[in-house]
């Protein structure tokens, strides 16, 4: 017997089992768009979960930052990642919650995503009204006895793009009936001689290159995009011109930076162009920053470039100078410390950063390529550690105050580090790890213990890896320097930029109102245009404002 046969043989039978088979397929449509929506809105919540944690996680590690300094040198890794985990499970909570909203509109309840409160716009932003006309009638009634009681008023950030523009400078003749002699008002000075960019052009393209990091290639082909053809070598001749008018605040900063009692010194590889190949070239660093130990003078960078690493280039660049200097065991620093330099010899300071990495490395299970850690390392990383701990705390006092403390509390701590570090190395054979890194810190104890006599030096030569952190970060978007002369060149503007952040000074405008004033600023008067002197232009926007 089929199914056919046993259906039922007159129509009201068929009509009424039709019915309740439709009736049952409505019902189990509506059941799976409830089940759906229930899957959507648990998604929803799920994903608006996770990224609330990924925001939490991120505001700790940023307060931990702030509360206790960097606790390891993947610190900074590890903020990075964060805050990309953040991005990505932001984005998708939001989609999620988009497509809750769409699922549940017509079965279940809605789902509200739980966000973080966001900061209200800042008041400076010009604001543009744009109102939407109100009801002429009621809706209600029809009248049009209509009186307003408020509005309600919806803010939305927009970004206008970039406006380009030709500014026409216009000097009339005049003839004198007298004389017939013909009078002119004097050309304006331009930042080049015979100059057709404007200085906010010019600082744009410097803060590109050198501050973002942007090859002029790529800048080239962006203003094409916009509208405005600037061939590659149309902006290197500008870059080129601008880089000579600012030497001499360069040479100003750099007799800032060597006119301390203290600098810290490093230097970063830099690709350099070369026939059918690229070759290593430094640029080298020397900041200037006595904040500290609340020093009064001003932090300032100065950068020097060099086709290569032999010893003669700091020996060139410090020449005069006989201070102290914090900087890594490279070799090449080894004349300075000299006592027979006719300037004097320049004291020699340990980065505790540099030392503290090599145990790091060995203690750290993320950075181990085995899974065998050492337990002296770790030993060591906390020991060091301790002394880090009281350094914080004494951060931004002045000299006297921190070296009080460091006799008090730090000097029983080395000691005690030393004799442990000495005990331990005995034991090691010499071609082990560990003890690689003991002798590293032990054959220059003097010089990692200098600061327990001067309460200036600091405990890491940090202040210039921050420096050269912009450059080695940079690497990867312009791959090289096209030459030594260009190598020359970023020398001299990375000084400006990097000086112009020590100082909390925005560079792109801080650059451009250098650019507008330097051409009749007098010489005498240069160290006004310097970023600690300078001060912002006051704006139409912003005298209305205020």
């Amino acid at each position: 017997m089929t199914s056919i046969d046993l259906l039922p043989d007159d129509a009201e039978s068929l009509k009424r089992l039709l019915l309740a088979r439709e009736e049952e397929l409505v019902t189990a449509r509506a059941g799976q768009a409830a089940a759906e929506a229930e899957v959507a809105h648990a998604l929803a919540q799920v994903s608006s979960a996770e990224a609330m944690i990924a925001h939490y996680r991120l505001a700790i590690e940023k307060l931990k930052r702030a509360l206790y300094g960097q606790r390891s040198e993947r610190g900074e890794r590890l903020l990075d990642q964060l805050e990309l985990q953040l991005e990505e499970l932001e984005a998708t909570a939001t989609e999620d919650a988009l497509v809750a909203e769409t699922v549940n509109a017509t079965t279940v309840r809605s789902f509200t995503r739980k966000k973080t409160g966001r900061r209200p716009f800042p008041a400076h932003l010009p604001r543009e009204r744009v109102v939407v006309p109100g009801p002429t009638a009621c809706t209600c009634c029809g009248s049009d006895r209509l009186a307003k009681i408020g509005e309600d008023v919806t803010e939305t950030l927009e970004v206008v793009p970039r406006q380009w523009k030709v500014i026409q400078t216009v000097r009339e003749k005049f003839t004198c009936r007298a004389c017939e002699s013909i009078g002119q008002a004097p050309a304006p000075f331009h930042v080049v001689a015979r100059g057709w960019a404007g200085p906010n052009l010019l600082a744009m393209i410097l803060f590109e290159k050198y501050g973002q990091h942007q090859p002029l290639n790529r800048q080239s082909q962006r203003y094409a995009r916009e509208g405005v053809e600037l061939g590659l070598s149309t902006l290197a001749d500008q870059v080129g011109a601008c880089t000579m008018v600012l030497t001499p605040l360069y040479e100003a900063l750099r007799v800032h930076v060597f006119a301390a009692a203290r600098i810290h010194g490093d230097d970063t590889p830099v690709p350099v162009l070369a026939p059918g190949k690229t070759r290593t070239g430094r640029l080298w660093t020397y900041v200037r920053d006595d904040r500290p130990f609340a020093g009064p003078a001003p932090p300032a960078a100065v950068f020097f470039y060099s086709p290569d690493r032999r010893g003669e280039h700091p020996e060139h660049h410090l020449r005069s100078f006989a201070g102290i200097l914090q900087a890594d065991a490279y070799a090449g620093f080894n004349k300075l410390y000299d006592g027979a330099r006719r300037q004097g010899p320049v004291t020699e300071a340990g980065c505790w950063a540099h030392g503290r990495r090599k145990f790091f490395e060995l203690a750290d299970p993320a950075l181990r390529k085995r899974s065998l850690l050492s337990p002296v390392a770790l030993e060591a990383v906390k020991r060091i550690d301790t002394v880090f701990a009281i350094e914080r705390e004494i951060n931004g006092q002045p000299a006297e105050a921190r070296l009080a403390v460091r006799q008090q509390r730090v000097l029983p701590l080395l000691n005690e580090l030393e004799a442990w570090m000495r005990l331990e190395r005995a034991r090691l054979s010499r071609h082990a790890d560990v003890a690689k890194a003991f002798d590293y810190m032990l054959t220059r104890w003097p010089a990692f213990t200098v600061f327990l006599r001067d309460g200036r030096i600091c405990l890491t030569n940090n202040a210039a890896e921050r420096a050269l952190r912009g450059i080695a970060l940079g690497r990867r978007a312009w791959l090289f320097a096209g030459s030594d002369r260009g190598g020359e060149r970023a020398a001299v503007i990375y000084s400006l930029i990097a000086t112009a952040k020590l100082n909390d000074v925005d560079p792109q405008p801080w650059l451009a109102d250098v650019l507008a004033r330097i051409a009749d600023h007098p010489i005498r008067r240069l160290d006004e245009l310097l970023p600690w002197h300078w001060r912002k232009p006051t704006t139409v926007h912003d005298a209305a404002a205020a």
